[in-house]
């Protein structure tokens, strides 16, 4: 599921659990929430990781570039 769906259930669970006084119902909203959370920090740190290989590959590409222009 994705993470900002997942989030707003569990909000939506965790205040229902609030008004009907059913303290299972708000734990699992709050669980569900903190589970998206942790979802979306997760991916968020993925795209940063990728982010940071392509980076890294586009600059030893542009170095193997370089150095074959010069042995030429």
């Amino acid at each position: 599921m994705d993470p900002k769906i997942e989030e707003a259930t569990g909000r939506v669970k965790e205040a229902a659990g609030a008004l009907t006084g059913n303290d299972d119902l708000k734990a699992e909203g709050a669980a569900d929430q903190a589970s998206a959370q942790a979802q979306q920090a997760l991916n968020d740190a993925a795209d940063k990781a990728k982010d940071a290989v392509k980076s890294v590959s586009d600059a030893a590409e542009g170095a193997i570039d370089s150095l074959k222009d010069k042995l030429s």
